[in-house]
């Protein structure tokens, strides 16, 4: 389905949490189009109404999520049914949801998740996770894809990216599952892109080096703060 028209492609993951400036559906619509416009062969979004705004705009495949914080998990990414649902009467092409083995709102289960959207629908699913257990566990639940996400954000992972010992991780990912391993997260030039398909990655999710400019922005003001104070 819509994972094999992504293979050793690039994605674009166009997100913008309430607190940032270019927080709106709109903002996110034209985000992804220049994306696609740029040769982005599908998008990673976050809410139902940024996906709508973002199918208005580009005929590519969505990887869809909803972002939502509970007092009594640490879970966010797609993190109850309530959240899954809201996904599928949009009709998002891949969901992707957390696949820690964290404890999830209301002590929902991960197993019980995936078999409610298989009993709803063929989505494909995408598999949010940060160790190669995690990894393991995903492929036997019924994920078709498994991503890295959440390496450096979980306590297992903390101060890990995916691109730390030449893609060492993806690499052990690789070899523990048989379903297709998506680079995503700190890939921050079009070079480690490159790299992380050339290690292994079926396609590569790029974010924030592309979508969030007040990121971008402090890059470059960090290299020149650096020039300013020696010069």
């Amino acid at each position: 389905m819509y994972l094999k028209q992504l293979e050793k492609q690039l994605i674009v993951s166009c997100q913008a949490l309430e607190h940032e400036p270019l927080h709106s559906s709109e903002m996110m619509a034209k985000m992804a189009l220049a994306a696609v416009q740029g040769g982005a062969k599908g998008i990673r979004a976050n809410s139902v109404a940024d996906i709508k705004a973002i199918k208005n705009q580009v005929n590519v495949p969505i990887i869809g999520l909803m972002k939502q914080d509970y007092e009594d998990s640490d879970v966010y990414i797609t993190p109850t049914k309530k959240e899954v649902k809201a996904l599928l009467e949009v009709g998002t092409d891949i969901i992707a949801m957390d696949a820690t083995m964290r404890k999830r709102p209301g002590d929902e289960t991960l197993e019980g998740i995936i078999t409610f959207i298989k009993s709803q629908s063929n989505t494909e699913i995408m598999a949010d996770i940060s160790t190669v257990e995690e990894a393991k566990h995903a492929e036997e639940l019924g994920f078709d894809c498994v991503s890295t996400t959440l390496v450096g954000y979980t306590q297992e992972t903390e101060g890990q990216h995916i691109a730390t010992n030449n893609f060492k991780l993806l690499h052990e990912i690789r070899s523990a599952v048989s379903i297709p391993v998506i680079a995503e997260g700190k890939i921050s030039t079009p070079q480690t892109a490159f790299k992380a398909l050339e290690n292994g990655a079926y396609f590569v999710v790029v974010g924030s080096a592309i979508t969030r400019p007040q990121l971008i922005t402090k890059t470059f003001v960090d290299e020149v703060q650096k020039y300013s104070a020696n010069n």
